[in-house]
C-alpha cells in the first residue's frame, strides 16, 4: 500500500487539487436531484423548514414532550432537530456512497478522470443541505429567544463527523462496486444507528451500564457537542479531540481502501 494513501495532508492536497472539478460535481448533483421539480432548487429550503414546522407541531403542541434530564428553556424539538443536523450529514454521505462509483461507469474507464473524488461528491451534497437546515436552526433559536454566541462553535465540532463520513464513503463505494447488496444493507445500517446515537435521547438519560458504549461512540461525541454548543453549556473538547483523532483515523484508512481498490473498478463495471 502507497504511503501517499496514509497521508493525511497528501489526501487533503489531492482533494485540493481538483477542487473546481468537485465542485462542479457537486452543483450538478444538487441540481439534478430537484430537476423537474414545482419548486426546483427552493426544496433544499421547504425541506427542512416544512420538517422542523412538524417537530414544532408533533413534540412541542400534540405531545408536549420535554428533553430527558433537560437543563436549558430549549424546547424539544429543537433539541431533536440540533441533533438530527449533524446525523444527517453522516446519513446522507454514507447511504448515497454505494453507488458514487457504481453509477458513473463512464467516469471511471475515463484513465484520466480521478474516481477518488466521486465518494466526496455526497458529502458536498449534504454539506449544502447541511448548510440550510443551520440557517433555519439559527432562525428557530432567534425566534424562541434561546440564541447563544456560542452556536458559531457547531460547524467546527461537525469535523469529526465529515471525516469519518468521508471515511466510509471512500470505503463503502469501492465495496458497491463489487457488492450490489450494499444500497440495501447500508441504509438498514443508518436506521439502526441513528436509534443507538443520541438523536432523541441525551446521553445521560442511557442506563449507567450503557455508557460507556455511547462514550466511544464518535457520532455520539459530536452530537453531544453540537447540541452543547446549541444550548450554551460547556462542550466536552477532550472527548471531542479524541473523537476528531479516531474519525481523522477512519478517514484515511477509507481513502487507502479506495485507493488500493479502484484498479479493479472498470473491470468490474
Amino acid at each position: 500500500m502507497s504511503t501517499v494513501a496514509l497521508n493525511p495532508l497528501r489526501i487533503a492536497s489531492d482533494i485540493w487539487r481538483h477542487r473546481y472539478l468537485l465542485g462542479q460535481l457537486i452543483k450538478r448533483d444538487v441540481l439534478l436531484r430537484y430537476r423537474g421539480a414545482m419548486f426546483g432548487v427552493l426544496w433544499i429550503f421547504l425541506s427542512p423548514l416544512l420538517m422542523l414546522a412538524i417537530f414544532a407541531f408533533i413534540f412541542g403542541e400534540v405531545f408536549q414532550t420535554r428533553w430527558p434530564q433537560q437543563n436549558s428553556g430549549l424546547p424539544f424539538w429543537l433539541l431533536l432537530y440540533s441533533g438530527l443536523i449533524t446525523f444527517n450529514i453522516f446519513a446522507e454521505t454514507a447511504s448515497r456512497a454505494p453507488t458514487s462509483v457504481r453509477g458513473h461507469p463512464s467516469f471511471v474507464k475515463k484513465i484520466i478522470f480521478p474516481v477518488n473524488i466521486l465518494p466526496v461528491v455526497p458529502l458536498g451534497a449534504a454539506l449544502v443541505h447541511g448548510a440550510f437546515n443551520f440557517l433555519i436552526l439559527v432562525a428557530a433559536l432567534a425566534w424562541v429567544g434561546g440564541l447563544h454566541g456560542q452556536i458559531v462553535l457547531f460547524p467546527l465540532l461537525l469535523l469529526p463527523v465529515l471525516l469519518l463520513a468521508l471515511g466510509l464513503s471512500w470505503f463503502i463505494a469501492a465495496w458497491g462496486v463489487f457488492v450490489k447488496d450494499m444500497t440495501q444493507i447500508v441504509p438498514v445500517f443508518i436506521q439502526m444507528l441513528m436509534f443507538l446515537s443520541p438523536v432523541f435521547y441525551p446521553v445521560s438519560a442511557v442506563p449507567q451500564m450503557l455508557r460507556p458504549l455511547y462514550q466511544v461512540n464518535p457520532l455520539a461525541i459530536v452530537i453531544e457537542a453540537s447540541r452543547a454548543a446549541v444550548t450554551g453549556q460547556a462542550i466536552g473538547w477532550t472527548a471531542w479531540i479524541l473523537a476528531f483523532g479516531f474519525c481523522l483515523g477512519a478517514a484515511v484508512l477509507g481513502y487507502a481502501f479506495f485507493q488500493h481498490s479502484k484498479e479493479e473498478f472498470a473491470d468490474a463495471l
